[in-house]
């Protein structure tokens, strides 16, 4: 078959393939990015599947608006005023099937080939393939513990002058890192000076595991004035609620919601109905600082279990920050005593200890580090998380 020449630029995700090797019995998995289907709240949104359908029926089972349901754009932008969005009307945003459908919308509205696009290095992997697939020169800014840093970061606009900067500033997928509230000043201003439009991923930001982190740069854009025009904020409910609902969405300015919107009709029509629905009655019912409170003391201890047991078998072979929120440690080789420094090496070492994770270089669009790897605490109890660290020390 003749495919389209766009996909000469990506490869099928290195995390994909590395779930094929997962069938051996008994291996335990830090690999995978999603959040412990024992924490879902199951009875809770069992009944508000029965309350979509006792309450609106057609609603919930008819096609609906593109832009999405409107009862849970009511729910959601009141979700995000009660974490300090100011002035966030429904209007302002859209239902997406998923945050990623959001990047990929930004894809599709804003990308022609040959743009060049900011993101961090390291970053989601799923955005690198994304903005690829529709022909962006990607650049890597560089991160340190308190996220993307930001003098380098305004070097690279002025002299790139990018269609867009991606970011996930808190609890960032690989990294961990949590973009400083100077930094996020600092973002915010740069996009003004240089009229450059930032987009804020953020599937994670509720996921803290003591203070909240510093305000997101879609809350904070209510002071500095001009920002709100130049800045993009994706969320989801896929890692705090279930994945399986697929339901995301995306505050930006009208032109480009409208934009993005028309691309939506054409791909999908609309996210599944019954899916928001659901998610609106689940929201409505205000069950989620409950489920919140019992996600972030569970995720909390695993994390903390990881990098007690990581620093205990592994000693100074791996350096890491300890994670403050989200999902995930990110680490790097040392190499020291001899030890194995090679990410990719190390991996398929730990695969045959009968432990997996997941290699860093797929996560950088230039220049990787082949000493960092990415591992998640979240879908492992303690006791596993011990024993996998045990079998990762005898890989080395």
């Amino acid at each position: 078959m003749q495919f389209a020449d766009r996909l000469n630029k990506v490869e099928t995700s290195a995390i994909r393939e590395l779930f094929k090797l997962l069938g051996k019995p008994g291996i335990i998995s830090f690999a995978g990015g999603f959040p412990d289907s024992a924490l879902f709240d199951v009875d809770g949104i069992r009944a508000a599947v029965n309350q979509a359908l006792g309450e609106e029926p057609g609603g919930a089972l008819q096609y609906g608006a593109t832009e999405g349901y409107q009862p849970l754009r009511e729910q959601l932008a009141a979700f995000m005023a009660s974490k300090g969005a100011k002035d966030l009307a429904p209007e302002n945003l859209i239902v997406t099937t998923g945050s990623q459908q959001a990047l990929d919308l930004l894809g599709k509205t804003l990308i022609s080939p040959g743009d060049k696009v900011i993101v961090e290095g390291p970053t989601f992997l799923a955005t690198i393939q994304c903005f690829r697939l529709y022909g962006a020169e990607l650049i890597s800014a560089p991160i340190d513990a308190d996220g993307v840093q930001t003098g380098a970061l305004e070097q690279l606009i002025a002299e790139h002058k990018p269609k867009f900067v991606y970011l996930i500033p808190t609890f960032g997928n690989p990294s961990g890192a949590t973009l400083s509230l100077a930094r996020r000043k600092q973002v915010l201003e740069m996009a003004v000076k240089h009229q450059t439009l930032i987009v804020e991923d953020d599937p994670y930001g509720d996921l803290y595991f003591g203070d909240a982190p510093p305000p997101s740069l879609l809350n904070l854009s209510a002071n500095v004035p001009g920002s709100r025009d130049l800045l993009v904020h994706c969320g989801s409910l896929s890692k705090v609620l279930s994945p399986g609902l697929r339901v995301g969405w995306m505050v930006a300015p009208a032109e480009l919601l409208a934009k993005a919107t028309m691309c939506k009709q054409f791909s999908d029509a609309h996210t599944s109905t019954f899916a928001q629905a659901t998610a609106a009655q689940y929201l409505k019912a205000g069950r989620m600082p409950a489920t919140l409170a019992k996600v972030r003391a569970v995720y909390a201890e695993r994390a903390q279990a990881m990098g007690d047991a990581l620093r205990k078998e592994l000693g100074d072979a791996i350096e890491f920050v300890q994670p403050q929120g989200g999902l995930f440690v990110w680490a790097r080789l040392t190499g020291a005593g001899g030890k194995v420094a090679d990410g990719n090496v190390f991996a398929k070492r730990s695969i045959d200890e009968g432990v997996a994770f997941v290699p860093g270089t797929p996560f950088f669009c230039a220049q990787p580090d082949h000493a960092t790897l990415r591992l998640s605490f979240a879908t492992a109890d303690v006791d596993k998380i011990r024993e996998g660290a045990a079998r990762l020390a005898r890989a080395l």
